[in-house]
């Protein structure tokens, strides 16, 4: 499997949470990576994005100052730290590594939000 992600759980309104992609079986640091989610009766959507270099590229308007992607070459893994996580963030999260027209996609981790 090219990509597992871990770390979703239950969890407070106000919480935090960290979520982990481990890459195998290509090349991780030729890739750019992002993370996606897709809530009960919605479209996915793409949360936030890094380059291969490191370099965040986008970061949609509704998590801008709460959520965090960070890459470990080493570890051939991406991170996504959660902050101030609200109802309206529960959703299943995607990891997702994309090189030109080589893609891959993670099975999701459920982040649920309730009190």
């Amino acid at each position: 499997v090219p990509l597992v992600e871990s770390g979703g759980g239950l969890v407070q309104p106000g919480a935090s949470l960290t979520l982990s992609c481990t890459a195998s079986g290509f090349s991780f640091s030729s890739f750019g990576m992002s993370w996606w989610r897709q809530a009960p009766g919605k479209e996915r959507e793409c949360v936030v994005q890094i380059g291969s270099d490191g370099v965040v590229i986008y970061s949609s308007d509704f998590v801008k100052g709460r959520f965090t992607i960070s890459r470990d070459i080493i570890k051939n893994t991406v991170y996504l730290q959660l902050n101030s996580l609200k109802p309206e963030d529960t959703a299943v999260y995607y990891c997702y590594a994309s090189v030109i027209l080589e893609v891959y996609w993670g099975q999701g981790t459920q982040v649920t939000v309730s009190s």
